[in-house]
């Protein structure tokens, strides 16, 4: 009996970890997406480089990048190496990339 309880322990803490895995992925809704998207192509930006900087999701942007505001969106967005990047603001990592 102990070692049953024991695997369904150790299999409830997987599954947990992994919920809260998937808990730190964002999902951008496609209607938010797609007014990110309008609002980038008339509000361009100057594309930034950061050398030493692997552009991925999950990647938190330095301080020192400004990130710009998408009206009535909680993201922000900026462009690096010619891709528009959307970004938590809170956390300041790499939630989407728009090619």
């Amino acid at each position: 009996m102990r070692i049953h309880l024991a695997a369904a322990a150790a299999g409830f803490l997987l599954l947990a970890g992994l919920g809260a895995a998937a808990a730190d992925t964002v999902v951008i809704q496609p209607e938010q997406e797609t007014v990110i998207k309008e609002y980038v192509k008339k509000q361009p930006l100057a594309s930034l480089k950061l050398p030493g900087v692997e552009l991925n999701v999950g990647t938190a942007l330095p301080e020192t990048v400004e990130l710009h505001e998408v009206p009535n969106v909680k993201y922000r967005y900026t462009v690096i190496d010619n891709r528009t990047v959307v970004v938590d603001p809170e956390t300041r990592k790499v939630i989407k990339i728009i090619q």
